[in-house]
């Protein structure tokens, strides 16, 4: 199977970010995304450019166009939000995100009418409809397709620090997981889903989809779900790994992480230099290890099993990737990640707020995050 990968702008970025539709008086999930797609529709019906449809029809999905900057991509995504907002706000819906809600329960969720998802959940049946989950997914242009499965697999040496970073699910069905990023745990049971394999070559690839197809696992290329996937059609690296922000300042911030840490290891290719690799136990542990402990988890550094902490290593990188994010234009957006450093991530804020309230509360606070675009 020929798997072409069509041209890119190195290093132009683009940004995914999943979104819940909620009750302004319950706060739980309203079930309106065909209703509010429609509002947002052009004359002629043509859909909003930057406004999709998802998975379930209590969510909707912002993207941004392909962009030079992760300020940009911001830009667009905040600017899709506003309209939203012109159709929600009326309807007495609020918008919110994280990386699942704290008490909506999944057995009550509709799945949106398309039928490559009523295909997955007649596949996955149970852990199918338990996809009551929310993420960011950031693409980085390629320039050359020989780079793009050695990038992969130096990402995956510190995609577990991302997940600590962006760990927002800390409850699902109104419980304490005691995780976290439980999506993390729930999204990994669908079967193409999860950390990827490591291909050395791109025939290897095409061998693998191709073996996939003929028996029936994935009709199209788009089934593979991994936390970080080649994605062929618009010539990008995809990261998958993060839960949905809960607000436009941390995600712009774990954003320009991943865009800086995929320029670096090209600029790294085009020098010459070997990139980092981990064996796959040693990146399905970790992967584990950030879902449990987010913030508080020793990761192991690369393939020489060398252990550290998530914050302490994320704090060099910080310092390593100061020249490739002045070159890339986002030092600001950068810098945000010192400010989840100092003051911790979602799961730990939401965690906070059910010990001082309940989970109504936890909501209240998402709802909040959302409309200020920062952390409270």
């Amino acid at each position: 199977m020929n798997l072409d990968f069509a041209p890119s702008g190195r290093s132009s970025v683009g940004i995914e970010w999943e979104l819940q539709l909620l009750d302004a008086d319950s706060g739980d999930l309203r079930q309106a995304a065909e209703t509010v797609l429609a509002g947002l529709a052009g004359p002629g019906g043509e859909p909003h450019p930057n406004v999709h449809p998802e998975l379930l029809v209590n969510t909707v999905e912002v993207v941004s166009g392909v962009c030079r900057t992760v300020g940009e991509a911001a830009a667009d995504l905040q600017r899709a939000v506003e309209d939203l907002r012109a159709v929600t706000d009326p309807l007495r819906i609020e918008l919110a995100s994280a990386g699942s809600h704290p008490f909506a329960r999944p057995a009550f969720q509709r799945v949106t009418n398309k039928e490559r998802y009523a295909t997955l959940i007649d596949r996955t049946r149970w852990w199918g409809r338990q996809m009551l989950l929310y993420g960011v997914h950031v693409h980085v242009g390629i320039e050359d397709r020989s780079k793009v499965l050695p990038i992969m697999q130096a990402l995956l040496t510190r995609f577990a620090h991302l997940q600590s970073l962006a760990a927002s699910s800390p409850f699902w069905g109104g419980e304490d997981t005691g995780y976290a990023s439980n999506r993390a745990m729930m999204f990994q049971q669908l079967p193409t889903a999860g950390v990827p394999y490591q291909f050395d070559r791109w025939e290897d690839l095409e061998s693998y989809v191709e073996d996939m197809t003929r028996t029936g696992v994935i009709d199209t290329f788009s089934e593979l779900r991994w936390d970080i996937r080649p994605s062929p059609r618009l010539g990008t690296i995809e990261v998958r790994v993060c839960d949905a922000a809960t607000n436009l300042e941390e995600l712009r911030a774990t954003s320009a992480l991943t865009h800086c840490l995929v320029e670096h290891y090209s600029t790294m290719l085009d020098d010459g230099e070997e990139l980092p690799t981990a064996p796959r136990w040693y990146v399905a542990e970790n992967k584990w290890r950030s879902a449990r402990y987010g913030m508080d988890a020793i990761l192991i550094r690369d393939g020489s099993g060398e252990e550290e902490l998530v914050t302490d290593t994320v704090a060099a990188m910080l310092v390593e990737l100061e020249p490739v994010a002045e070159r890339l234009g986002c030092t600001e957006d950068l810098a945000l990640v010192r400010r989840i450093l100092d003051d911790g991530a979602s799961y730990q804020r939401q965690l906070r707020v059910a010990e001082r309230g309940d989970l109504d509360a936890v909501v209240a606070s998402l709802v909040a995050e959302m409309r200020a675009g920062r952390p409270l």
